[in-house]
């Protein structure tokens, strides 16, 4: 079972600082997480439990929850939702999908009816303000999405207002250098699962074997295109980025997929914004 290789939850504790930020929102707390791919083999009820109990144990401002609810069927999501349910915040828990969410052509309506049903904001494409209109919260349509179009929501936000921007896949944050966004919160990359002490996710090194391949060899076996399929930007994987005048932070997940984890444990983000 890959649970059994993901190794210990880990809990990440960081502080961003925003520029503009107003001082009432200084030591503002968001607890993130990310790609649950709820099932009993790539996500145990007990790592599930530990991380709702880690986040309400923080007591958040801001649940944010960054996609990928489940791995293909969009059935878990119902069970799942029951256990979201119990994430405790003082303005709500605001949530985007991921790719899985939109497997199929029904998922992306029932995921989000049973998010929800129990409380859950979905946002897709739509900007928020739970916490006054001195700061937006925008979440993205996935990359995958064909309403993936950023443009359209970004270009109505106010410069001048501090923005964070939920967006699962991390690639996009190369697409929203254009605009101001003070903190994207992504995940989907896992953190590559497999990381080399001291050299980052196995995968940049592999992709750059990839490369080296012939392209008409390439084209013919499936596995060698699919790390780009999944992600161009490996050496934005996991951990807080600068990307133009931008921050990323990418989230490692909850879920995992074979062949397991090492040194990449999944976790659950505790972020604390501050006046830059």
């Amino acid at each position: 079972m890959h649970q059994l290789l993901s190794g210990a939850l880990s809990i990440e504790k960081l502080t961003v600082k925003i520029s503009n930020l107003p001082p009432s929102l200084a030591g503002l707390k968001l607890v993130q997480m990310s790609d649950f791919h709820y099932d009993d083999d790539l996500l145990s009820e007990k790592m599930l439990i530990e991380a709702i109990a880690i986040s309400n144990a923080a007591k958040p401002d801001l649940v944010i929850l960054t996609g990928d609810y489940v791995n293909t069927i969009a059935k878990p999501i119902h069970q799942l939702a029951l256990r979201l349910k119990n994430l405790e915040s003082l303005y709500g828990t605001y949530a985007i999908l991921g790719n899985h969410d939109i497997y199929y052509p029904s998922s992306k309506l029932e995921i989000t009816n049973a998010l929800t049903n129990v409380g859950i904001n979905v946002l897709s494409n739509q900007i928020a303000y739970p916490v006054g209109k001195k700061l937006a919260l925008v979440g993205l349509a996935d990359f995958y999405d064909r309403e993936f179009n950023p443009e359209v929501i970004m270009n109505q936000l106010d410069s001048t207002t501090p923005c964070i921007v939920l967006s699962h896949q991390p690639d996009t944050a190369e697409i929203l250098k254009k605009w101001r966004v003070d903190l994207q919160l992504s995940g989907h990359s896992h953190g590559g699962q497999i990381v080399i002490p001291g050299l980052g996710p196995a995968m940049i090194y592999y992709t750059k074997i990839v490369k080296r391949i012939p392209k008409k060899i390439r084209r013919k076996l499936p596995f060698l295109r699919k790390t780009h399929s999944i992600l161009r930007h490996w050496q934005w994987s996991e951990g807080l980025h600068i990307v133009g005048n931008n921050q990323l932070y990418v989230n490692r997940g909850l879920g995992t997929y074979f062949p397991g984890r090492l040194f990449c444990p999944p976790e659950v983000t505790i972020i604390t914004l501050e006046v830059s």
